[in-house]
This record gives C-alpha cells, structure tokens and sequence, in this order.
C-alpha cells in the first residue's frame, strides 16, 4: 500500500519523511498488522468499542466502525509493518476500568496504558509514564471509557557502523494536552518490545497481552 511504501522510504540518520502524514492503520482490517503469537490467541479486531454496561472492566465491540481494538485481556502484542526512525506519533487510546496497554514507540520505548483516572500519587506504571524511566508529571487520565490522546514526538537512536552512538529520546510526551514529559534519554530498550533490540528505525506496537484496549486515529508526522 501506498503509506508503507511512503513510509520505509525515510532516511534515517536524520530522518527526512515525506512531507505527508502515514498512517499505519487503514481504520478497515487489520492489513498491515503482525502479532506477537498464533492467530488463536489473538482478541484483535476493527469495529466500534464502548464500555459494557455489566461489566465496567470489559468493552462491548461493535462491527462498522474504525477502531483498532484489543477486544479481551491476555491476547497477542500487535505491531505495525510500517517502520519509522524520528517521528511525531499521534493516537487516541480507551481503555475500561482497571485496564492496562502500552505505546511501543519503534517497537522497544513504552509510554504507559492504563487507567489512572483519580489518582493522586503516580508512579512508573501510570498512564502517560515511559515506563522504567519516569512518571508522568501531572495526571492528564481521562475516566475509563472516554478517549484520550497523545502526542509523543521522538528521536531515535543514532548508529554508526554498527554501533550505537547516541540513546533514543523522547523529546515530549503530551497526554490530553498536558506535557508530561520533555528530554527524557532512554538508556536501552523496555522490556517486552517486539524483540529487545534496539536499532534506527522499528514499528509501531500496541500491547495486547494485558487488558482490553482501543486504539484510533493513529498518525505518524515527521519530526522537523
């Protein structure tokens, strides 16, 4: 398709994208999307979520609609066969009551997924923290069931021969417009990413393998 052809072509050592925004989910099928594991064990889907009314912990998925949903917790990772290095990433994200996810930027930094709405003390596991590195500044949770937005604008890490000269970084994280984080340097890779290994360019993955989640609207910009 025509985005994943626009979007391997960046030149990664300083990452010059097209002019044009890609976006790696068509709001149709799940074309362009790989999982961490058998089909069997998956809950991925499209359609339109809500909140079940019975259980507040769960989500009711209707077909029709565009969303990229994770139906069921303890389901597969789902990543992206688009691949980008610096990038502004823009996605919306729901999740019910309880319920846990991540942002895998290039596949290995995560920006946490969960429901924090209320809390007054947060911590590494929040939404909005970049897991293993820092808490988000202020709490910006919306309540469970209602969508939420980032803005995570990023620079990755930079290689040459081999070996890696410079750390990843997430220049800003901003979460329902509220800047969260700024010039937060990633050491290494977080645990759980789609292979561990750190490189100049890598997809985009959402982790299914926890609670229910929902995903839309998702965007990659270049990073200027």
């Amino acid at each position: 398709m025509k985005y994943f052809i626009t979007l391997s072509l960046c030149v990664l050592g300083g990452s010059v994208f097209a002019d044009q925004a890609v976006k790696p989910f068509n709001g149709k099928n799940l074309d362009g999307w790989k999982q961490k594991g058998p089909a069997a064990r998956s809950h991925l889907t499209v359609g339109t979520a809500k909140l079940d009314a019975k259980n507040p912990r769960g989500f009711v998925v209707a077909k029709g609609g565009n969303e990229l949903i994770n139906s069921k917790g303890g389901g597969l990772d789902f990543y992206s066969e688009a691949v980008f290095g610096d990038a502004v990433i823009e996605v919306e994200v729901m999740v019910p009551k309880g319920s846990n996810s991540g942002v895998y930027v290039m596949g290995e930094y995560e920006i946490q997924v969960l429901d924090s709405y209320g809390r007054k003390k947060l911590g590494g596991g929040d939404m909005g923290a970049i897991y293993g590195a820092a808490p988000p500044a202020v709490n910006a949770s919306k309540k469970p069931g209602e969508w939420q937005k980032y803005e995570i604008h990023f620079r990755a890490p930079r290689f040459k021969d081999g070996k890696k000269t410079a750390n990843a970084k997430f220049l800003k994280v901003i979460l329902n417009g509220k800047l969260l984080h700024e010039n937060v340097e990633m050491k290494g890779a977080t645990p759980g990413g789609v292979d561990g290994k750190e490189k100049p360019k890598g997809p985009l993955m959402f982790q299914g393998d926890h609670g229910p989640v929902a995903y839309r609207n998702i965007v990659v910009r270049p990073l200027k």
